[in-house]
């Protein structure tokens, strides 16, 4: 909803499956928002150094912008560093991962993808003694997942953007959407990878 360009991009770390499962969700909803929408996708490397090359994560960056993409999530660890900070400098959209990142770039990160482990511990401290050991598996319905909005980008997220992740979120938690898992077949009816 934040573009302007209809060109959106991902920038993933190590290429490995569930880096795919990010970008493959990420190219879902930008679809179900602007069904013409372009995604453009990236991997940094295929070896563990592709976590902590921030300069290839703004090179990457500047060959998306090149590509009009004009919001880019970075899923890629401290390669991202080098995505926010070089759509900042180019005045354009980031997203962040995995912890709120909105600080980094205050006013350019449209939103930070977190995990939320805080409900993860809390839910496994609540149990205490009856924990269920084994696969835990959380996500919007019960809120495993989420995303960043405060003082550094709520002048960027309108209240229809709000509320159309909010409808996402309830349809997603109910079954009525469903996001397609690119580890259950390693394929993406969004992307080509």
């Amino acid at each position: 909803m934040a573009s302007e360009s209809g060109t959106v991009g991902f920038i993933g770390g190590m290429d490995i499956p569930l880096i795919r499962k990010f970008a493959c969700g990420y190219a879902q909803g930008a679809q179900s928002v602007n069904p013409e929408i372009t995604v453009l996708s990236n991997m940094t490397g295929t070896t563990p150094s592709a976590w902590n090359d921030p300069v290839k994560g703004s090179e990457l960056t500047q060959a998306q912008i090149s590509q009009d993409a004009d919001v880019i999530y970075a899923a890629a660890g401290g390669t991202g560093i080098g995505v926010l900070q070089t759509a900042a400098d180019q005045g354009i959209l980031s997203i962040g991962v995995d912890s709120n990142q909105n600080y980094l770039q205050p006013g350019k990160v449209l939103t930070s993808m977190v995990k939320r482990v805080d409900n993860a511990v809390y839910e496994a401290f609540e149990a205490g003694t009856e924990v269920e050991t084994g696969i835990n598996v959380m996500g919007v319905n019960n809120e495993g997942v989420g995303i960043a909005v405060d003082e550094h980008n709520e002048a960027l997220v309108t209240d229809e953007m709000t509320a159309a992740v909010e409808d996402a979120k309830t349809k997603i938690a109910s079954g009525e959407i469903e996001v397609h898992d690119y580890m259950s077949d390693e394929s993406c009816p969004s992307l080509d990878f």
